[in-house]
């Protein structure tokens, strides 16, 4: 990242080129990431690795958010094998996707080893997911997981799937079940002792652009990369176009999750990147990456390298003079996030009604930050808040552009012991204008505290 900084008057002043950085989410490992567009936000809803996986460890399924692609807010989960009643293992909920129809939300969800696929249904985005059907969509084989769903210009619906061949049925109306049989693609399908052009493996993802079909999966295990074909139709038959992405070393495994967002197109995928830096051995905790997608005039597109540090361009900026969530990251080391429900009472037999459900950065140590990328103080900056709840007390440094960048202000933050009491603190800032990236350092010797929210006030 270039960047140009005057000090001015006692403003600080920058211009800079804003790119993410890979991988997108720190926090947690995330796997098979599955990106939604509804009106002006990105849902991106993925798998979750637990934190001691060596094989495939995945419980529930996350949620972030963002609307400039480089800053992602964390809500936590969203929905879980729990969900299904017919589910009777805590282990395998691997890759979903939702959509979107008639202002219901539909998340399809595999339950491997011969489960089947799932559907859940919302009223919006965020939850919370119900199983309407009470049993599996689709019980087929066990090559049911990896579900995608495309809904054509007529309003025709269809669900995708498998590994290693790929199927698909035509969803009704009501997008929970289908009418017709489940069909094995032909022009993809493996065919033993034939040659296998396509190199498809498992995770397609289905999508459309000005009139062509196209087919993107995980192809060629292992390491995989990501392949597609194109189509003239829905169903086929396919035409292979190449890779997105080669398989390599550094990632066993790949999953395309593609949209297009503000008038560009954007793969998303996985690499193992957060793992090696705390293990020598491979194990399967992955972390969500993301990179721009470039077509051809023949609507082709662009190899791309293997995931680089430096990600996407930032579309837009953050406005730092509201409320802003503290689990809203572009980037951030050390730190986790938790999630805790707020009763109206602590008595564990009678809590009273539910207050709110709170997500809050946590496991802060000496040393962690959380950075913000690209805050547009147009207005200037007087003072600053943060909202935390302390258990051993400690400071936030708030830094300009880089982790060492010039000191805004500094919130000290007293013990209290307690991780439930939150307390609103106000400190001064230095003015500030332009657009800057801000970094939250943290200060101190222990579990510090809780970082719930921040927000500036401009200038007088």
């Amino acid at each position: 990242m270039r960047m140009k900084r005057t000090l001015l008057a006692g403003m600080l002043l920058l211009t800079a080129a804003a790119h993410a950085q890979n991988p997108i989410i720190q926090t947690r490992h995330t796997a098979d990431p599955a990106p939604l567009v509804y009106h002006d936000t990105v849902f991106l809803y993925t798998g979750h690795d637990e934190n001691n996986a060596f094989g495939f460890v995945m419980k529930n399924w996350l949620l972030y958010t963002s609307v400039d692609m480089v800053n992602w807010t964390d809500h936590g989960e969203v929905a879980s094998l729990k969900d299904f009643s017919w589910v009777h293992t805590d282990n395998g909920a691997w890759a979903p996707q939702c959509v979107e129809r008639n202002g219901k939300f539909y998340l399809y969800c595999p339950v491997p080893n011969g489960g089947g696929i799932g559907v859940l249904v919302a009223d919006n985005p965020y939850g919370p997911f119900k199983d309407p059907i009470g049993k599996p969509l689709i019980k087929n084989s066990t090559d049911d997981i990896d579900p995608t769903v495309l809904i054509d210009k007529d309003g025709q619906a269809y669900l995708y799937w498998g590994n290693p061949n790929l199927y698909y049925v035509k969803l009704n109306a009501d997008m929970i079940s289908y009418s017709g049989g489940i069909v094995k693609d032909s022009s993809i399908a493996k065919v033993k002792g034939q040659p296998d052009p396509f190199h498809y493996q498992e995770g397609p993802w289905a999508f459309t652009r000005n009139g062509k079909y196209y087919m993107a999966y995980a192809s060629t295990c292992c390491p995989e990369g990501m392949g597609y074909a194109m189509s003239n139709t829905p169903t086929g038959p396919w035409e292979y176009k190449g890779s997105i992405m080669d398989g390599d070393p550094r990632s066993s495994g790949n999953h395309p999750g593609i949209i297009e967002y503000k008038g560009q197109w954007y793969v998303f995928g996985f690499n193992y990147a957060l793992l090696k830096q705390t293990m020598k051995k491979h194990a399967e905790r992955r972390s969500v990456c993301l990179a721009t997608l470039t077509f051809n005039a023949d609507g082709t597109i662009q190899k791309l390298p293997f995931w680089l540090a430096d990600g996407v361009k930032q579309v837009g900026t953050l406005n730092p003079y509201q409320q802003v969530q503290a689990e809203t990251i572009a980037y951030s080391e050390g730190v986790t996030t938790d999630k805790a429900t707020e009763w109206e009472r602590e008595s564990p037999w009678n809590k009273g009604r539910k207050i709110q459900d709170r997500i809050f950065v946590s496991s802060i140590h000496n040393g962690d930050y959380v950075k913000v990328q690209g805050a547009d103080f147009s207005k200037g900056a007087s003072s600053a808040d943060v909202n935390v709840a302390a258990l051993y007390g400690g400071k936030i440094e708030i830094h300009a552009d880089k982790p060492d960048g010039p000191l805004l202000g500094t919130a000290n933050i007293t013990a209290s012991g307690e991780g439930d009491i939150w307390k609103t603190i106000t400190i001064p800032v230095k003015n500030i204008k332009g657009i800057h990236d801000l970094y939250f350092v943290f200060k101190g010797e222990k579990d510090l505290f809780h970082f719930d929210w921040w927000q500036f006030n401009p200038a007088r």
